[in-house]
């Protein structure tokens, strides 16, 4: 629990608490009745809404009188007012910054923004109420994987995301030590964490996988043992069965992609011990979205673009939030038993490399980069690079590379891309830029269109001179 000086608050948010968990441990359980929960939490979030300038001409005045006057029905409000309001965009969201608060400023205890991956920063600041939920969110699914006396490393460079802060609250809950370390992308000296990691024992990491392949990558150039982890909790970018199981292969750990949300909405789900993603039903209300249009997720088998209502985020409330991904759910169940639907992500819809008349997507290119039969070197970490008709991906690798085997691997991811030429380099390093949006920061964009001139200027020098070479040999070929 947060440690605060005014008695009255630190009781509410005990109170806060202890209504919360009692609620996780019912939906967890199957005990609770969801459409109950949702319907009176979601009057609760119209009501804060109806007090930011965000929904300022999207909720009319007689909802907004009777919200007021507390005569609005759940059940109205989930089956009719719900659906019956615009989905809300990303840029909308970015462009009016604070007004989309409910509250002062000062009423909130840490100030964030997302990192900016798929545009403007979007203020995503912390009060204790949201905190409070999150944190037993993932906590009570964590817990099933990490217990105390392990030692866990928060290894995220993002000052301005929530993300760092809010593991550290959860670890710190379920008494787990950590530590946050900080690594210049510049230098992208690791010495310090790899020290640490051997002096604390580290046995947890967290983190995303691009981060964690960069430290690995740091260890073979100096010559050093790779760190071995018992377990890796990883989020912020798309990592399939491929991924994963190649990053359990480099550490000796069992990998989970632990949680799965937004620096906007908070966490909507988090990885069971089985390796499932759950969807934490008991904070949000959840949609798809596809051409066919919006329906409510209820467990069944469908696919489409996630939408997101949060019904604990009173200070900052999100009502039909377009995420940009792309999800399925599945009603199989879990081994694991928790009465929660599971979720499959796919990557963000602009992820989707828009090749031939298909899409091609990062768990394709990765099944066949790291099958087992895949040819010598071990390819560490990797970037695509497109331009026109050409597809070049860029490779760290864990030995230095035959003259054949650029060749070989482009064989390999060949028919991945019909109609186009592929190609295969590896390099030293991947640019640093790959790591991120509008800031240097955490999460890895392994697709750069360089149709968009712009994004000339993303890569450094090195790289850019061997895009430059390998592109006019393949237009020669």
């Amino acid at each position: 629990m947060l440690l605060m000086r005014d008695e009255r608050a630190r009781k509410e948010a005990e109170a806060r608490f202890e209504r919360h968990a009692s609620l996780v441990a019912d939906v967890h359980a199957g005990r609770a009745d969801l459409r109950a929960v949702h319907g009176e939490k979601l009057v609760r979030t119209l009501a804060a809404a109806a007090r930011s300038e965000l929904y300022a001409d999207v909720l009319p005045q007689d909802l907004r009188d009777a919200l007021a006057g507390g005569t609005v029905d759940p059940v109205r409000a989930l089956d009719e007012i719900l659906p019956s309001l615009p989905l809300l965009e990303k840029p909308l969201l970015g462009k009016l910054g604070q007004g989309a608060f409910t509250r002062q400023l000062e009423e909130f205890v840490h100030y964030y923004e997302s990192s900016g991956t798929t545009g403007n920063p979007i203020a995503a600041p912390k009060a204790v109420d949201d905190l409070v939920a999150n944190t037993v969110n993932i906590g009570e699914m964590w817990g099933r994987m990490v217990s105390p006396g392990d030692a866990a490393m928060i290894l995220i460079n993002a000052p301005f995301a929530p993300a760092a802060y809010q593991f550290e609250k959860v670890l710190e809950y379920l008494g787990v030590m950590s530590l946050r370390p900080w690594v210049d992308n510049i230098t992208g000296d690791y010495s310090r964490v790899l020290r640490l990691v051997e002096d604390l024992k580290v046995n947890v990491f967290v983190g995303p996988p691009s981060r964690l392949l960069e430290l690995i990558q740091f260890a073979r150039r100096q010559g050093a043992a790779v760190p071995r982890f018992k377990t890796l909790l990883l989020m912020a970018e798309q990592t399939g069965p491929s991924f994963l199981r190649h990053l359990e292969r480099l550490t000796g750990a069992t990998a989970y992609v632990a949680a799965y949300g937004s620096s906007e909405t908070g966490t909507t789900a988090v990885s069971c011990e089985e390796g499932s993603l759950h969807l934490q039903t008991q904070s949000y209300v959840l949609e798809l979205l596809d051409d066919s249009g919006t329906r409510l997720i209820d467990g069944s088998p469908d696919r489409g673009e996630l939408v997101v209502t949060t019904l604990d985020l009173d200070g900052r409330p999100l009502l039909r939030y377009r995420t940009g991904d792309l999800v399925e759910t599945d009603s199989g169940g879990c081994a694991c038993g928790l009465a929660l639907p599971v979720l499959r992500t796919q990557g963000r819809s602009q992820d989707v490399l828009p090749l031939s008349d298909r899409g091609i997507r990062q768990n394709d290119v990765e099944a066949r980069m790291w099958a087992q039969t895949a040819p010598r070197p071990i390819v560490l970490n990797y970037m695509l690079i497109l331009r026109g008709d050409d597809v070049l991906c860029l490779t760290t690798t864990d030995e230095p590379p035959a003259p054949s085997w650029a060749e070989e691997m482009a064989d390999t991811l060949a028919d991945l891309f019909p109609g186009k030429r592929p190609a295969v380099r590896a390099v030293e390093q991947l640019p640093p830029l790959a790591s991120l949006g509008q800031y240097l920061g955490w999460k890895l964009s392994r697709v750069l269109d360089l149709d968009e001139e712009r994004n000339w200027d993303r890569l450094p020098a090195p790289i850019a001179d061997i895009v430059r070479k390998t592109l006019a040999e393949l237009a020669s070929s």
